[in-house]
C-alpha cells in the first residue's frame, strides 16, 4: 500500500508540472475570464508544490547548502525575469515595482519565513537551534545589500526624487553581483560547515536529510531538476497571468498599487516557504533559515543587476529608494534578526516578533 502510494505521488509531481506548463502555454498573453483565473490559480498551487517535491530530491542528492542554494537562485532568477517583464509592459505606474517586489520579498523571508521555522521547531523540539556564523553572514550581506540598493536613493542628490544616477546604479549592481558572489563561495566552499544544520548540542550534523532514505541516483537527480525548472517557469508565469486580476483587484478595492508587489512576492516565495516549514518540523533548522536568507540575499543581489540593465530600455524612471516607514521597518528586522540569531538558538518568542514585524508590514502596505 505505502508503495502505491509513493508510487501516485511521483507520478503526480511529474504530471502537474507538465500540465502546467500546458496551461502557461494556452493562457499567455491572454485576456482571462474569472473561471479561467480560478483554474490558472489551481495550476500554479499544484506546481507549488510539485517544485517543493523536486527541489527536496535535489537537496537529498547534493546534501545542504547546495539543495536550498538551488532552490533559491532558480526561483529568484524566473522571478527577475518576472520583474522585467512586467516592468516593460507597466509603464511608469511600474516604476517602483522591483523597489516594492524586492523589499516585499526581504520582509517575507527575513520575518515571515523565518519567524514561522522558528515557530514550528520551537512548538515541536521547545526551541530552534541554528548555527549563528552561517546565519549572521547572510544577515550581514542582507543589510549590506538593502541598505546600498534600497536605502542610499533615497538621500542620493545627484537626481531628483529617489533614484540612482547612472554612475550610481552601475556601482550597486556591481556591488550586488560581487556581495552575492563572495556569499556563495563562503556558503558552498570556504565555510560550507557554517550553513550545515546542528543538534541541540551544538554541533554540526553531517546526516543526510533522512539517514535510512536511499540518495536518490544521479538519473533522478537530474529529472527532478529538469521538472523543477519546469514547475518554477510555470509558477512565475502563471503568476504573471494572473497579475492583471491582482492589479484590478487592487484597484478596486482602492489599495495602493505598492500591494501588487507583495501579493506577486508572496506567491513566488511559496515553493521556498513550504520547503523552509517541512525542514523546520525536523528540526533542520538551518536549512529553513538557509532558505530563508538564502532567498532575500539572492533576491537582491540578482534583481538590482538585472533591472540596472534592463533600465537601458525601459522608458519609465526606475525607483528604488524605499519610504521612510520601510526603513524603520528594515532597520527593525535587521535589528532583531541579530538578536535571534547570537544566542544560537530561538523561542516561541522570537518567531512570534518576526511575524508581528511582517504583519506591520502588511498593514502599511495596504495602509500607508
Amino acid at each position: 500500500m505505502i508503495t502505491k502510494l509513493r508510487a501516485a505521488a511521483a507520478q503526480w509531481t511529474v504530471v502537474v508540472p507538465l500540465a502546467a506548463f500546458v496551461v502557461l502555454a494556452l493562457t499567455w498573453h491572454e485576456d482571462l475570464p474569472g473561471w479561467v483565473v480560478g483554474v490558472v490559480a489551481a495550476f500554479l498551487i499544484g506546481a507549488v508544490l510539485a517544485a517543493v517535491h523536486h527541489a527536496e530530491v535535489i537537496a537529498h542528492w547534493t546534501g545542504e547548502p547546495f539543495g536550498s542554494l538551488v532552490l533559491a537562485v532558480a526561483v529568484t532568477v524566473i522571478e527577475v525575469a518576472l520583474i522585467v517583464t512586467l516592468m516593460a509592459d507597466g509603464g511608469d505606474k511600474s516604476s517602483t515595482l522591483a523597489r516594492d517586489t524586492v523589499f516585499a520579498a526581504v520582509m517575507i523571508t527575513c520575518n515571515g519565513i523565518m519567524g514561522l521555522s522558528i515557530i514550528v521547531a520551537a512548538i515541536k523540539y521547545r526551541t530552534a537551534v541554528f548555527n549563528a556564523e552561517g546565519t549572521g553572514t547572510a544577515l550581514a550581506c542582507i543589510a549590506t545589500l538593502a541598505t546600498l540598493s534600497m536605502v542610499l536613493p533615497t538621500f542620493t542628490t545627484s537626481t531628483p526624487g529617489p533614484q540612482f544616477s547612472t554612475t550610481q546604479l552601475t556601482y550597486a549592481a556591481i556591488a550586488s553581483i560581487v556581495v552575492y558572489g563572495l556569499f556563495v563561495a563562503t556558503q558552498t566552499l570556504r565555510h560550507r560547515d557554517y550553513f550545515l544544520p546542528v543538534t541541540a548540542e551544538g554541533k554540526v550534523r553531517r546526516d543526510e536529510e533522512d539517514e535510512h532514505a536511499t540518495p536518490p541516483t544521479v538519473r533522478a537527480a537530474g529529472f527532478s531538476l529538469l521538472l523543477l525548472a519546469v514547475a518554477l517557469v510555470s509558477v512565475v508565469g502563471l503568476a504573471k497571468g494572473v497579475s492583471p486580476t491582482i492589479e484590478s483587484a487592487v484597484e478596486s478595492a482602492g489599495l495602493p498599487h505598492a500591494v501588487v508587489g507583495v501579493v506577486i512576492a508572496l506567491m513566488v516565495l511559496l515553493p521556498e516557504t513550504i520547503a523552509a516549514l517541512r525542514a523546520a518540523a525536523r528540526n533542520r533548522v538551518q536549512t529553513s533559515l538557509n532558505l530563508a536568507l538564502g532567498s532575500a540575499l539572492a533576491s537582491i543581489g540578482l534583481t538590482i543587476p538585472a533591472v540596472a540593465i534592463a533600465s537601458a530600455w525601459l522608458s519609465g524612471p526606475l525607483v528604488l529608494g524605499l519610504e521612510p516607514s520601510h526603513m524603520v521597518l528594515l532597520t527593525l528586522t535587521v535589528a532583531l534578526g541579530t538578536l535571534t540569531v547570537i544566542p544560537r538558538r530561538a523561542t516561541l518568542l522570537q518567531g512570534a516578533l518576526h511575524l508581528g514585524v511582517l504583519a506591520e508590514f502588511v498593514v502599511l502596505a495596504v495602509n500607508p
